[in-house]
């Protein structure tokens, strides 16, 4: 199972005691189902555990007459599809103006009315996520998603969003193959959203992954630091050997004073060292810089030979 599937599992499991709890949650299914109007209404999922909850709901509230294609094969995939059907179109009708639309309405939009309180948001949210929304596995990325059919419907969709006070979450708008999206992007947003319609679980899985990837990347960083400062030694202890060679070709490294020719003598034996460790193997030692400084003394007469 994918990690969105995962997701809509947890959510199926939130208790509803409430009647206006499932009445805004069913809500939040029909609206942004295939399709909803006052001549059909049609509901697709390819999630189980969404497609019992939608006919659980829509039974108790509703009880119309549905026809239930079940395990049906989406083309290309290993994937499965629930259809549900409300099969007289009186049914449609009556659940369609029950939610307070209008057959003359030109336009899908959310009706607030729906939610007399802004608690409920909560609930008609989890209802659009498991109608038409999904998540990245966060090992993979942060984008959370719903496809709407209708712009309107979208757009009234980020709004209410925008709205809750305890989100910080800002949605954004796109057009994808005929149809809309509104996503989300980012970890901490996400599992602000999902925290809110009460899949604590698997903002828990978000958390995790984060700190693992964050981990990972901190030893990645560490260890590409590493790579570099071996390689800037490496470069940096050839360019001193080439040095002390050509003032040993030279003749002129009996006439180095006794510092410098003990020091590169120490850099000949020992190329791999760092400036630190060959200061500590003189006597007397002397500091780093003072390591440098001899090098660069070497450096300077190599360069005038």
């Amino acid at each position: 199972m994918s990690f969105s599937s995962d997701v809509k599992q947890e959510l199926c499991r939130v208790e509803l005691s409430d009647e206006k709890q499932k009445y805004a949650q069913c809500y939040g299914l029909l609206l942004f189902a295939s399709r909803f109007s006052h001549r059909e209404i049609v509901f697709k999922t390819e999630n189980i555990y969404t497609a019992n909850l939608f006919e659980s709901l829509i039974t108790e509230l509703f009880t119309p007459i549905i026809e239930k294609q079940s395990a049906l094969k989406i083309k290309n995939t290993n994937s499965s599809l629930y259809k549900f059907s409300v099969i007289l179109p009186d049914s449609c009708k009556y659940i369609y103006e029950n939610f307070g639309h209008n057959v003359k309405d030109l336009k899908l939009r959310i009706n607030r009315a729906n939610m007399d309180t802004t608690e409920l948001y909560a609930d008609f949210l989890r209802g659009v996520f498991l109608s038409c929304g999904s998540v990245t596995d966060p090992q993979k990325g942060y984008h959370l998603e719903f496809s709407v059919q209708h712009k309107t419907l979208a757009e009234n969709l980020i709004l209410l969003i925008n709205e809750i006070e305890v989100l910080d979450v800002k949605p954004k708008l796109t057009q994808r193959k005929g149809g809309y999206v509104v996503y989300i992007k980012g970890n901490d947003a996400i599992c602000d959203f999902l925290g809110y319609i009460c899949a604590g679980n698997s903002v828990m899985v978000m958390i995790e992954a984060s700190a693992f990837k964050e981990i990972r990347n901190k030893i990645n960083r560490q260890r590409n630091s590493e790579i570099a400062n071996i390689h800037k030694l490496a470069s940096a202890s050839a360019r001193q050997i080439n040095a002390i060679k050509k003032i040993i070709n030279s003749g002129k490294f009996d006439e180095l004073p006794d510092e410098l020719k003990a020091l590169a003598n120490l850099r000949l034996e020992n190329p791999e060292m760092s400036l630190k460790e060959l200061g500590d193997k003189l006597t007397p030692n002397i500091s780093r810089s003072g390591v440098n400084h001899r090098l660069q003394r070497l450096l300077d007469i190599a360069e005038r030979i």
